[in-house]
């Protein structure tokens, strides 16, 4: 048994420019038209809901977010450390045993 299609909903966004562009165009297209007949309010009703779907179709469908997968802190720490060269490893190494260190004495 083949598996029923599902359409996406609409987005808010789709909803709004949609409502929108039917109200104003009614309104503009009744008022440009002068028209009082129960034909032509309902023809320009129709276009007004055509166009209102039009507008709701074009809207860009938002993009879907990239989701970060979560890795241990080791992990991710060792993929963010740079290797140091040995040259630099071994100047610091010598660099660090020549400071004596000094500690304070307890008072």
């Amino acid at each position: 048994m083949p598996r029923p299609t599902v359409t996406p909903r609409p987005t808010a966004a789709q909803l709004a420019y949609g409502s929108c562009t039917v109200i104003f165009s009614t309104l503009a297209m009744l008022l440009l038209s002068q028209t009082s007949s129960g034909v032509g309010i309902a023809i320009i009703a129709v276009s007004a809901l055509a166009l209102g779907l039009l507008v709701a179709m074009t809207v860009p469908a938002p993009k879907p977010r990239v989701v970060a997968v979560n890795r241990p802190a080791a992990a991710q720490a060792e993929k963010t450390q740079t290797p140091v060269p040995a040259s630099i490893a071994a100047v610091a190494s010598e660099h660090v045993r020549e400071r004596p260190v000094h500690e304070r004495a307890a008072s």
